[in-house]
């Protein structure tokens, strides 16, 4: 099979009818008949499922991959990607804020370029103000702690060839980033520029901004546990030099130190600071629970599809 289209299904009934034929329209002018559409429904609230289990009953070329309940967004594509059969396999996002019409460009870049991943770039990053500042920082931050250059407003979509797949399913992190995946992956990867619609509004709240901060720098880096060994050796270090200074006073000036409310305010801040650091090695420790565990990272309820009979 030339060509795999993987797209996952939250609240996508707006969508699903004009994507599907969106999409299929751009794989029949790319590769003829030999594709499949891959719609993984990450436990989608809404009537998702039901569309598209009627789009399996009228075109054999559909598969539904239904997952027993939501598991997030990320586990869900890697999921879709474990189900494709494609030489090449282009992910994209199903609510129509990325074209599926995006293949033929990403298609025809590859096949200049020579390369394993061709995938968009935000041109001018999506939604008001206060969403851009923060994805900004997100990234920012993100290439700081972890060393990984995830570049500024990337996409979902992306076109991938076979052996790059293969070897981005090896991960199997429980608690996954699939953005620094798509980087640590390796391989030969261009970008090109897009510019992404704005069909609906963001599911990521700041906390769940916040969350996913955290869970792809612990991810994918052991910074913090180092930066807070240092920060207690700042911390102990500058405590000895302060003691020795109260002892120069004591003993040699005879002025005995004052001052309440400066000795609870360092209270304060230290024990948040020693709170703080726990709480970093707890993440830690949490992520190694998850992974040993092994647990899947998502469950699948049922796989739909409708075989051509064979004459």
């Amino acid at each position: 099979m030339k060509l795999s289209i993987v797209a996952t299904l939250y609240k996508s009934a707006p969508y699903i009818n004009e994507f599907y034929e969106r999409a299929t329209a751009t794989a029949k002018q790319l590769v003829g008949d030999d594709y499949e559409i891959v719609l993984v429904n990450d436990g989608s609230p809404d009537n998702s499922l039901e569309l598209a289990i009627t789009l399996t009953e009228q075109d054999s070329q559909v598969i539904v991959v239904d997952l027993s309940r939501n598991f997030g967004h990320h586990k869900a594509m890697m999921t879709g990607l474990a189900h494709a059969k494609g030489e090449r396999i282009f992910l994209v996002d199903s609510d129509l804020e990325e074209e599926p019409e995006w293949l033929l460009k990403f298609d025809l870049q590859m096949e200049q370029e020579r390369c394993d991943v061709v995938h968009g770039i935000q041109r001018n990053r999506k939604g008001a103000a206060f969403e851009r500042v923060t994805g900004a920082i997100f990234y920012k931050l993100f290439r700081t702690l972890s060393g990984i250059n995830q570049p500024d407003n990337i996409v979902t979509a992306r076109l991938m060839t076979r052996r790059y797949v293969q070897a981005l399913l090896l991960h199997r992190e429980r608690e996954m980033n699939i953005g620094g995946l798509w980087i640590v992956t390796g391989f030969k990867q261009a970008t090109q520029l897009v510019n992404k619609h704005s069909t609906s509004p963001t599911s990521y709240t700041l906390s769940g901004k916040f969350g996913h901060l955290v869970n792809a720098i612990t991810s994918f880096t052991a910074l913090p546990l180092v930066y807070t060994f240092y920060s207690g050796l700042f911390i102990s270090i500058s405590a000895l030099l302060y003691i020795a200074y109260l002892f120069v006073l004591y003993f040699l000036v005879s002025s005995p130190p004052s001052g309440y409310t400066s000795l609870i305010a360092s209270i304060w801040f230290f024990s948040g600071l020693i709170i703080f650091f726990l709480g970093v090695q707890g993440v830690y420790l949490s992520k190694i629970f998850s992974e040993v565990k092994q647990r899947p990272y998502t469950i699948i309820r049922h796989i739909y599809r409708n075989e051509p009979k064979s004459e």
